[in-house]
Order: structure tokens, then C-alpha cells, then sequence
């Protein structure tokens, strides 16, 4: 397919079949699924955060099933290593050692989803192996390399155990495109479906249910690719996301502030160059979803949480309380930072 023919339109009604599919497998979480999409169309991982049972798995495999390819699943332990990602030793009937593909070479470069449940219990160097597949999208094994061209990896944390758990480290964290936080629904009428509607007891009915290769995963690189180049930004749209990424770095020059807080000792780390680059692709992806030409600042103002939050350090006082103080210090930069008018 030419670069100049490819159809954005019709892609953006693949899209948002898909959105609709996944919105009738599961229920009550729209803001999800959409911050999900702009991540999938910006061909960007995934760390996606959630308490257990909340349809974390039942959600990806529906994805999976839906973009037509591949889904890989692995646990996190703390014996995991990092060639059990790669491959895995067994004994034969004979009684000889024989070493298999493990989950990430099972399916080649056609593996399209690949999701890390519980990514904190494994240890670093396995979070180092992941970090250089998600980085170059490719892995060398048996004395040869193997690429995934259409990769993309989601991962999960275990929020409420904390024994024998690592926390991600900084570069590891700052791989993931978005992380999207997945709670219960708070719609009485979707819970009271979760928990009387038959159909909702076996996910794996559910997701056998929809239709297969809405949109192809094999294009997902390309759409990422024309998005980025057809959307459009203003200068004060771009003058307005350089603002907001100066104001993760210094907060109080913004004069952005937090009850009790001294903001020049609050932030350790802003957002990377990385982070920045995020921010525009997810708005681009964002406005094309909602059929925009050009960048709006709402489009930026809806993914700056998700794209933004992961990234930005806070001082080690500040740092143990992370869930209550970034999303504090995220509403206060959007509030202070001011809006550009582009009518």
C-alpha cells in the first residue's frame, strides 16, 4: 500500500468499530477503551494499571481477537528470568533436554499483543529484557534475531500485595506510551450486568463472541505513521504543549501549587523529550478520532494524564505517596497552564 494512498477516513471508521465491539464485551469502561485506542493507533505500549478482577485480560484478548493477531500472556514471579520471556528447557520423552520457543518466539514476528501481568513481581533484569524488546521491537535468540514489527506490549501492576515486588525503574516506565488506570465501573446498571448477566461469567465466551480482524494489526505501524503526519499543530498549540512540559519540570514557575507543599522541592524529574513527543502523537491520534484536521487543545488536555503521569518524579517524600500527590500536581498544571484560544 503507497504511503499516499492510504485511506485515514476509512481507517478511522475501522477504529471505531472496534471501539464500539469492545464496548459491548466491556462494560462501563469508555474512558479506558478510548485512552486504549489513541495508544493502539499511536502503535505505543501500555502499562495499565487496575485492582484484580477488572477485565484488565479480558479486555486485551478482546483487543487481540478484534485487530486479528496474536496474544501472549505472562506472570510475573519472582523466580521469573529473563530468558523464560525468550524460550524454555524441558525434557523430552526421552528423557532429553530439549529447549522450546518461549511466549515472545512463539508466534514470530506476527505476535501482536503481548501482556506482562503483575510486571513489578518479576525482578529488574527481567524488566531490562522487556525494556529492550519494547524499545527496538526485536530480540536475539538462538544465534539469530528475531523482529515483531507490530508489537505491542501491555503490562499491569500488582497495586496491593507489596512483598516480593520491584518497582519499575525510571526507564523502564518511561517505554510505556500511556499508562491508563482501570477500575470498576461506577454505573449502577453496569455493575448490576457484571454481576447477574450470565454472559459476563466466562470471558472466554465473551471474547470468542466478536468478530475477528476488525482492523489489521499488520497496518498499525503505517496508521501510526500517516496520523502523525496528516494532523496538524499551531504554533500556539505547540507554544501551549511546550508549557505544559516546562510546567512537569518546574511546577512553581507556572505557579502551579499544592497545599503544604514546597513546589521547588517537590519534583524531582519532569517529563522526558520522550514524554513530550507522547503527548503530540497520543493528541494527533486523539483529534483524528474525534475527525479533526488539527490538533484542538482538549485533545491534548485528555491524554496529558495518561501520557504524562508516569513520567514525571517526584522527591522521595513525596514520592511514597505517589497516587495522591500526582494526580493532585496533573489537575494543577492543566489549571494554571494557560489555554491557548484557537477559534
Amino acid at each position: 500500500m503507497k504511503e499516499q494512498n492510504i485511506p485515514l477516513e476509512a481507517w478511522r471508521d475501522h477504529v471505531l468499530e472496534l471501539e464500539k465491539q469492545l464496548n459491548r464485551v466491556v462494560l462501563g469502561q469508555q474512558a479506558v477503551i478510548r485512552q486504549l485506542l489513541v495508544a493502539v493507533s499511536a502503535h505505543g505500549h501500555v502499562l495499565l494499571e487496575g485492582g484484580v478482577g477488572v477485565g484488565k485480560t479480558t479486555t486485551l484478548r478482546a483487543l487481540a481477537c478484534l485487530i486479528g493477531g496474536p496474544f501472549q500472556r505472562i506472570e510475573g514471579t519472582v523466580d521469573l528470568l529473563p530468558t523464560d520471556l525468550i524460550y524454555y528447557t524441558r525434557l523430552d520423552d526421552e528423557g532429553r533436554p530439549r529447549v522450546e520457543p518461549g511466549p515472545m518466539l512463539q508466534h514470530g514476528e506476527k505476535l501482536a499483543v503481548f501482556f506482562f501481568n503483575e510486571i513489578n513481581r518479576a525482578r529488574p533484569q527481567v524488566h531490562s529484557q522487556l525494556l529492550r524488546v519494547m524499545a527496538e521491537r526485536q530480540v536475539r535468540a538462538f544465534e539469530r534475531d528475531y523482529s515483531f514489527p507490530h508489537l505491542l506490549v501491555f503490562a499491569d501492576r500488582n497495586r496491593v500485595e507489596r512483598e516480593e515486588t520491584f518497582e519499575l525503574p525510571a526507564a523502564a516506565r518511561d517505554r510505556f506510551f500511556m499508562e491508563i488506570d482501570m477500575a470498576a465501573p461506577g454505573d449502577e446498571t453496569c455493575r448490576e450486568n457484571l454481576a447477574f448477566e450470565p454472559r459476563f461469567y466466562n470471558a472466554a465466551a465473551l471474547v470468542s463472541s466478536l468478530p475477528q480482524g476488525v482492523f489489521d494489526y499488520r497496518h498499525l505501524g503505517e496508521l501510526a505513521l500517516e496520523i502523525q503526519n496528516r494532523i496538524a499543530t499551531t504554533p500556539a498549540l505547540r507554544k501551549y504543549v511546550l508549557d505544559l512540559w516546562r510546567a512537569t519540570e518546574a511546577p512553581g514557575r507556572f505557579n502551579v501549587q499544592l497545599p503544604e507543599v514546597e513546589m521547588s522541592r517537590f519534583v524531582l524529574a519532569g517529563a522526558s523529550p520522550r514524554g513530550a513527543a507522547a503527548l503530540v502523537r497520543a493528541a494527533r491520534v486523539h483529534a483524528w478520532l474525534a475527525g479533526r484536521k488539527a490538533v484542538a487543545p482538549e485533545d491534548v488536555q485528555a491524554v496529558f494524564r495518561p501520557v504524562m503521569g508516569h513520567r514525571i518524579f517526584l522527591q522521595p517524600v513525596y514520592e511514597a505517596q505517589r497516587e495522591w500527590w500526582m494526580p493532585l500536581l496533573l489537575d494543577a498544571i492543566l489549571d494554571q497552564v494557560t489555554t491557548p484560544d484557537l477559534s
